[in-house]
């Protein structure tokens, strides 16, 4: 396929807060701006040792009427007494890439995206730099006459970023959209200049409080605990699951089970399963609520063992596993179909884009749910966007 990659400049670099910066990107060839929808993100190639890393931004601005694309990226410096690396693509961004450089960057991709066509008011949760996709949206949705809650939880206003774009936004809409921000720990500028609504944290108490009862569209976004928390609320509010959207590496069953758990269980991302751990990172592309499948495995199903045959139906032989499954018309891709099998294939972005996922196609064909952005090699196979056609041998 030929190379999706387009190059941009940055025509402009803003700093947001202390950790946030925006950059603001424009087609070197001189054409259009891509077509994007309110929670989308773009794709880019970020040199690392001797060759590049793919990264995700979400973009942040108004992508029907700017005149650029805008991505708001938090610098993720390595924690404090800890072994983990710093992020690779945002420090970059933040201490190498100046206005002027050109860059790499693929189409608008993702499925956590605002449901245009509803009427339903809206419910926008962010926590951090999970405002980004949200503000996306929340410009579209300034245009439109649906009726909109917007609560952003922060630690202080030294690091929330696009607060005042945020306010600026509310105020011109005569009340019909309501910012109410939070403050974990606010600063003393903070209490002077009345940069926030609430101190603490968002809660079920603070949402009864402030939000009349309707039938929400939900879509959040922002670190694991918080992720985990406002799911919790929700649910125990009555929000119906399948009206909650979140930005989301994996299907929504990790994030309920986690929500299952005494909230004493919380974990640091670090700790947290694969699926959930990626919540801290970037965006995502398997953003909707989906429910989880139990694909059964081939030794729990006597007409699928092995030299009985398949009956014709898409099955994948998990090598090194010694695990067979059938995929069902309910399993989207191979990587569901493992997982939903007690295997545990490594992954990131669910999309076909880090190539994490990348295994080797022992046997049999497979065709792809979402065109990879980048073809793996012969041989090779992303099983997060691959479905099987007739039996399929991997090495995994």
């Amino acid at each position: 396929m030929a190379d999706a990659f387009r190059r941009f400049r940055v025509a402009a670099k803003v700093r947001e807060s202390d950790v946030v910066t925006s950059f603001h990107l424009t087609p070197v060839d001189g054409g259009p701006l891509w077509q994007a929808l309110p929670g989308q993100y773009l794709t880019f190639r970020v040199p690392s040792g001797e060759g590049s890393v793919l990264r995700t931004y979400s973009l942040s601005g108004d992508v029907q009427q700017d005149a650029f694309h805008r991505i708001s990226v938090k610098r993720e410096g390595a924690p404090d007494g800890t072994e983990i690396p710093e992020g690779v693509g945002s420090c970059w961004l933040h201490d190498h890439v100046g206005e002027g450089e050109v860059l790499d960057i693929a189409p608008p991709r993702g499925a956590f995206v605002l449901d245009q066509d509803s009427a339903r008011p809206v419910l926008l949760l962010a926590g951090g730099i999970g405002i980004t996709p949200l503000l996306a949206m929340a410009k579209v949705l300034a245009r439109s006459k649906r009726r909109v809650w917007i609560f952003h939880a922060c630690e202080n206003g030294d690091v929330q970023a696009l607060g005042a774009e945020l306010k600026a936004l509310a105020d011109a809409t005569d009340g019909r959209i309501t910012l109410h921000v939070t403050h974990r720990t606010p600063t003393e500028r903070d209490r002077a200049e009345a940069r926030f609504n609430t101190e603490g944290v968002i809660d079920k108490a603070l949402l009864q409080a402030h939000l009349p009862l309707d039938d929400y569209e939900v879509y959040m976004c922002g670190p694991t605990g918080f992720m985990v928390a406002m799911y919790r609320v929700l649910t125990t509010l009555g929000v119906d699951r399948g009206r909650i959207a979140y930005e989301f590496f994996g299907t929504a069953s990790p994030l309920e089970k986690l929500a299952a758990q005494p909230a004493s269980a919380s974990k640091a991302a670090s700790q947290a399963p694969k699926a959930i751990a990626a919540l801290v990172n970037l965006t995502d592309p398997e953003a909707w609520a989906v429910p989880e499948t139990l694909v059964p495995k081939a030794s729990d199903n006597p007409g699928n063992r092995a030299g009985t045959g398949s009956g014709g139906r898409n099955t994948v032989h998990f090598a090194t596993s010694g695990v067979t499954a059938t995929m069902g018309d309910d399993v989207r891709t191979i990587l569901e179909l493992a997982e939903g099998a007690g295997l545990e294939p490594d992954f990131s972005c669910r999309s076909g884009i880090c190539n994490t996922c990348r295994c080797t196609l022992v046997e049999g064909i497979v065709s792809y749910v979402e065109e990879p952005l980048e073809t793996p090699p012969q041989g090779q196979v992303l099983i997060c966007c691959a479905r099987p056609e007739g039996r399929v041998v991997l090495d995994i």
